[in-house]
Parts: C-alpha cells; structure tokens; sequence
C-alpha cells in the first residue's frame, strides 16, 4: 500500500468510498439522488484541496448537506466507511491526515447542524 500522493490517489480514495457508500442500506437512500458524474469530480476537487492542497475545489461543503435529513448515525457510519476505505487501500501520513480531517469535518457538520 502507498499513501495519498497524487490526484490518481484521491480519486481511487474517492471511489473506492463512494462504492462502498452506494452499498450501504443505511447512507445509499440518503445518496439516490446523487448525479455521480457531476459529484465525484466535486469531491476529487475537494479532497484533493484538503489533502494536497492544489486548491481545486471551490464551494461550501456545509450548505449542500443543510437540507438533508441526517442523523448521528448517519455521520457515523460516513466516517466508520471513510477510514474503512482509506485502511484499507492506503497507508502513511496522508493517510492519516485523510482520516483526522474527515472526523473533523464529520464533527463540525453536526455541530453546525445542530446534532451534537
């Protein structure tokens, strides 16, 4: 296993843990009516910005999520999945920065929503 280098990488991150989300009884309904070829480019830009700082991702992550009915639970099993993911196909410092942004990034999304 390599760690997050390159945008090859967060792109295999990237898919790798959206296949895995897409299968989920739990966070699939809440992703139907995802057009994929529009958000996964979305999220290599974002991903990409938080990981190797190429700044290709321009938006708000937050507002996209505002209107969705999530739970805790939700957010939980999007972090258990993520660093599944990321375990699973990478390893080193990337790696682990990649995990501790995404429980970061889960934490703050519930605070702001009013979760926590």
């Amino acid at each position: 296993m390599t760690d997050i280098l390159t945008r090859k990488e967060v792109e295999q991150l990237v898919n790798q843990f959206y296949n895995r989300v897409r299968k989920d009884n739990l966070l699939a309904p809440v992703f139907a009516h995802v057009d994929w070829p529009h958000h996964l480019p979305i999220m290599y830009n974002f991903w990409s910005s938080v990981l190797l700082g190429d700044m290709s991702y321009n938006g708000s992550p937050l507002s996209k999520h505002l209107g969705l009915p999530l739970t805790t639970d939700h957010f939980n099993r999007w972090l258990k999945l993520f660093l599944e993911t990321v375990d699973a196909e990478f390893t080193g410092s990337v790696a682990e920065e990649a995990k501790n942004r995404a429980k970061t990034i889960a934490a703050l999304f519930q605070h702001k929503m009013g979760l926590l």
